[in-house]
C-alpha cells in the first residue's frame, strides 16, 4: 500500500498494551534467552518499482542498497545497507490499441508508477509472438541486474495488477468500485499465464531465477479504483483462490515445477489472517509462503498471523512496508513489533527512494531528482547490516530489544531502541554457555539526526553483563564475539 494515509493503531484493531512498545520509565535490565527460536533469517529487502524506473541505472545507487560497502552519496560516505533480497514488479501498463480498445489511465495516475507490462494483447500467449515485448521496463530489470550481481540471492516476482486489457475497465489502477473484482473472470487463467510466462522468460533470458511467484499485492483491499495513483487491482477471496490453482497449473506447464508461489500481501495483519482462512483447501496447499503488509503499524493481530502461517507449515515474510516518518523512530517501533510478535524470516522496505520520509533516501521520481538521506536510512542500517541471513532470531528478553545469533561466527547480535526518556539498559547474558569477557563492539544513530550509525568501542562485557547509557530517541546495535549458546 502506497496511500499517502497513515492508518494509526487506534483505527486499526489494535490488541492492547501488551503489544506495543512503550517508552520506558526507568533504568532496567534484559536478558535474551539463547533457548528460543524464532526462525532463520533470510534477508532484508525492497521493491524495485517504482524507484527502479527512475534510477534502475544509478551504480552508486545499486551500491547504497545491496552491499555493504562504504558508498558516497550526496558528497558524504554512506554505510551500503547490505539487502539480498528483490522484489520485481511485472507491470500492467502499455500504449498499444488491440481492436480499437485501448489502456485506461486514472486521471491521478503518476507517470512514474505506470509500469510497463510485456504483454500487449490477447492475441497469443506464445512469448515469441508480436504479443510480447520483452524490450520494455529496461531501467527496473537492470537494477535487478545490478542488485544480483551485488549478492542479492533472493527474487521475487509480483503483480499490483493484472495486464490493463485483462481489467474489467481498462484500467490497471482499479474498478469503479474498489469492492469488486476488477479482473475480468474469463482472464483469470490468463493472469497466471502471464506470470508463469515473465518467470520463464527470466529462466530463459535473463540469468534470474524468480525464488517466488506471487500474483497479488493488497488484492482484499477496497482503495484500488479507477481513480488511483498507481497500479491496483481488487480480487476477493475466493478469486484469489482460482488464480492460485490457475499459476501453479501455469508454473508446471513451463517446467517451474520447483518454482513455489507467495501469497497473498495484504496490507493489513488482520485482513492476511481473514483471507489465509477463507481460502480453499486447494489453494493453500499450492502457497509455499504467506507475505503481509506492515500498514496496521501499531494495531492489529501479528500473533495470529504467525499462529495460523507457522501452524500450516508455511514461511512468512513481511513483504512490505511503509511510512512518513523520516526520523526512523515509527520504523524502530515496527521492526520491533514484528520481530516479537509476528516472527517473518525476511522483512521488505517498500520504496528506499521516494518523496519526503517515505523514502530512506528522499527522492522525486517524477522529475528525477535525489534530496536528503533521512535518519531512517541509519536507524535501517542499524539491523539490516548487523541482523544477516543464517542467522538465528532469538528472544531478546523484551519488547525493545531484537537478538540475532550466528552460531557459525559465534557472534551475538543486539539492537535496542529506546524511546522519549533518556535511560541506561543493562545486557545479562548469563543464559549462554560462554561469553567471553572483552570489547563489545557498538553503533548508534539518533533520530533526531545529531549521530548517524557511529561505532564505538568503549563498552565491555565482564562476567556475562554489560550497561549502556541510551539517549532519548537512540537505536543502537551490540555485536559481541565468542559467544556460545
Amino acid at each position: 500500500m502506497r496511500r499517502r494515509t497513515l492508518l494509526t493503531a487506534a483505527g486499526a484493531g489494535t490488541v492492547g498494551a501488551t503489544l506495543a512498545p512503550a517508552a520506558a520509565q526507568a533504568d532496567y535490565t534484559t536478558t535474551p534467552n539463547p533457548a528460543s527460536a524464532w526462525g532463520t533469517w533470510e534477508g532484508w529487502g525492497t521493491s524495485l518499482c517504482w524507484w527502479g524506473k527512475r534510477w534502475g541505472d544509478r551504480d552508486d545507487l545499486a551500491d547504497l542498497m545491496f552491499t555493504r560497502n562504504n558508498v558516497s552519496l550526496g558528497g558524504a560516505s554512506r554505510p551500503g545497507l547490505g539487502l539480498n533480497i528483490v522484489r520485481y514488479n511485472a507491470g500492467a501498463c502499455s500504449w498499444n490499441s488491440i481492436n480499437g480498445e485501448s489502456m485506461v489511465v486514472s486521471p491521478n495516475m503518476m507517470p512514474s508508477r505506470q509500469m510497463e507490462g510485456y504483454w500487449l494483447d490477447w492475441n497469443s500467449s506464445d512469448p515469441s509472438s508480436s504479443s510480447w515485448n520483452w524490450y520494455v521496463d529496461s531501467a527496473q530489470r537492470n537494477l535487478m541486474w545490478k542488485a544480483r550481481d551485488r549478492g542479492a540471492n533472493l527474487f521475487e516476482l509480483f503483480s499490483n495488477s493484472p495486464m490493463w486489457w485483462m481489467c474489467a475497465n481498462h484500467n490497471p489502477s482499479g474498478g469503479a468500485d474498489g469492492n469488486a473484482d476488477n479482473l475480468q473472470s474469463w482472464n483469470r487463467q490468463q493472469h497466471a499465464v502471464y506470470m508463469a510466462t515473465v518467470a520463464k522468460y527470466s529462466h530463459d533470458h535473463w540469468g534470474v531465477d524468480f525464488d517466488y511467484v506471487d500474483p497479488f499485492n493488497e488484492p482484499i483491499a477496497n482503495w484500488w479504483t479507477a481513480t488511483g495513483t498507481q497500479e491496483g487491482c481488487h480480487f476477493n477471496v475466493a478469486t484469489q483462490s482460482t488464480v492460485i490453482d490457475h499459476l501453479r497449473t501455469e508454473l508446471d506447464a513451463r517446467g517451474l515445477n520447483s518454482t513455489p508461489i507467495t501469497a497473498s500481501d495484504e496490507s493489513l495483519y488482520d485482513q492476511a489472517v481473514s483471507t489465509w482462512n477463507g481460502l480453499t483447501s486447494s489453494a493453500k496447499g499450492k502457497v509455499a509462503k504467506v507475505n503481509v503488509h506492515g500498514y496496521q503499524y501499531e494495531g492489529g493481530r501479528r500473533d495470529s498471523v504467525y499462529s495460523a502461517v507457522h501452524a500450516a507449515g508455511k514461511t512468512l515474510w513481511n513483504s512490505e512496508y511503509g511510512e512518513n516518518d523520516g526520523s526512523g523512530l515509527r520504523l524502530a517501533r515496527n521492526l520491533n513489533l514484528d520481530f516479537r510478535w509476528l516472527h517473518p524470516t525476511a522483512w521488505c522496505y517498500w520504496q528506499v527512494l521516494d518523496g519526503g520520509g517515505w523514502g530512506l533516501v528522499q527522492a522525486h521520481n517524477e522529475a528525477g531528482t535525489l534530496g536528503a538521506v533521512n535518519p531512517k536510512y541509519y536507524v535501517f542500517a542499524q539491523y539490516a547490516r548487523h541482523i544477516r541471513p543464517g542467522m538465528t532470531i532469538i528472544d531478546g528478553g523484551e519488547g525493545n530489544t531484537i537478538a540475532a545469533y550466528d552460531a557459525a561466527a559465534r557472534k551475538l547480535v543486539l539492537v535496542t531502541t529506546n524511546y522519549g526518556t533518556a535511560q541506561t539498559v543493562t545486557y545479562d547474558l548469563s543464559a549462554f554457555g560462554t561469553v567471553p569477557n572483552g570489547t563489545v563492539a557498538r553503533w548508534s544513530t539518533r533520530t533526531d539526526g545529531s549521530e548517524l550509525y557511529r561505532s564505538y568501542t568503549d563498552t565491555s562485557v565482564a562476567n556475562k553483563r554489560f550497561s549502556r547509557a541510551f539517549p532519548a530517541n537512540t537505536v543502537q546495535t551490540f555485536e559481541i564475539s565468542g559467544v556460545q549458546r
